[in-house]
């Protein structure tokens, strides 16, 4: 398997987190990768194999997400001719196409509890039975399984197994978001506009003017590195002189002034929008913490301006004197939504 993908970085979080993969590649045990959306749990995936004793075997990999609940076990375990309505012939699961190799599991958290039961004796005992068989078939898989949410809490609650947890969390490694990566953004970002460029056709590489590369580094990147190679990519894709560095840089393809309105009919079961609510002076007798007084005001007074404006952010910004990026600043640091 290829990716375009590289392990890009230079932070001593993410260099801590590839070091772990790196040491716990050879072992035969499971390995569970946490984190974030976009920070790159495949590209673990993926280093764990190939660096193993079975780099030369099957790597296969299964969105547990992408299918229905009543489809998992039958992708994950194979079924036989006849096992269910559908099942005109013998079908081999990802078991026993990752005989001898590794088994990337996506999303672990969303299996079913059923499948989290068979899973779990596959784990244990290295057998499989497909559906509608009588036998089990032994199977040599190494398992590495990925998600993004709390399995520890999932299984306090009764919501994950907590004996298949512990039996996938011989080493747990936790990838860091993007946010917390010193220093990587400039590097991502220089390394995916240089190849953005070059697919471009671009005679040489500008690189990115000194206030896009600010806003860059200031920006909080929830979809993190995946999310950095889109804005990266679509900025360069705009930029019409290749000759000049890179000044405009856009977040949030959907923003637009312009953007529609959902028609009236699509609102009727809708929550009503946000009043504009003029914000009231506060009481100086009652202050006794001056920074959380200061934040509140500063947060009615936003909430005031984004209403009035409909959450027309551009609108929004320019009424209150400030630019489009200090605005976000202030929506992202008191929390504010528009279905609030």
């Amino acid at each position: 398997m290829e990716r375009e993908n590289q392990f890009i970085g230079q932070s001593g979080a993410f260099l801590d987190a590839v070091e772990r993969a790196s040491r716990a590649a050879p072992m035969r045990r499971p390995v569970l990768v946490i984190g974030e959306r976009g920070t790159g749990k495949e590209l673990i995936a993926e280093r764990l194999h190939r660096l193993s004793t079975r780099w030369d075997e099957p790597l296969v990999i299964m969105n547990c997400a992408a299918l229905p609940e009543t489809l998992i076990e039958a992708e994950l375990f194979g079924h036989e001719a006849g096992a269910f309505t559908g099942a005109t012939k013998q079908r081999v699961g990802r078991f026993e196409e990752a005989d001898k190799g590794t088994l990337f599991l996506d999303e672990l958290g969303t299996l079913s509890m059923g499948a989290q039961e068979r899973l779990l004796r596959a784990v244990e005992y290295g057998e499989v039975t497909r559906i509608g068989a009588s036998r089990p078939i032994r199977v040599d898989v190494r398992i590495v399984a990925a998600t993004n949410e709390d399995l520890p809490a999932k299984a306090d609650r009764g919501d994950f197994r907590a004996d298949l947890l512990d039996r996938l969390s011989f080493e747990v490694i936790t990838l860091p978001p993007l946010r917390v990566r010193e220093g990587d953004v400039q590097v991502l970002s220089d390394y995916f506009g240089r190849r953005m460029a070059a697919e471009l056709g671009w005679e040489g590489w500008p690189g990115f003017a000194a206030h896009v590369a600010e806003q860059l580094e200031k920006h909080d990147w929830p979809g993190n590195v995946r999310e950095l190679r889109n804005v990266v990519e679509r900025a360069i894709y705009r930029w019409d002189d290749w000759s000049q560095p890179i000044g405009h840089v856009v977040f949030d393809p959907f923003d637009s002034p312009w953007k529609p309105a959902d028609l009236p009919s699509r609102q009727a079961d809708a929550p009503a929008p946000r009043a504009a609510v003029a914000p009231q002076g506060p009481d100086f007798e009652s202050v006794d913490d001056l920074r959380a007084a200061v934040d509140a005001h500063e947060r009615s007074i936003v909430e005031f301006a984004l209403g009035k404006h409909r959450w027309n952010q551009r609108q929004t910004a320019k009424a209150l004197g400030l630019t489009y990026d200090q605005l976000r600043h202030c929506i992202k640091k008191h929390a504010l939504t528009d279905d609030e």
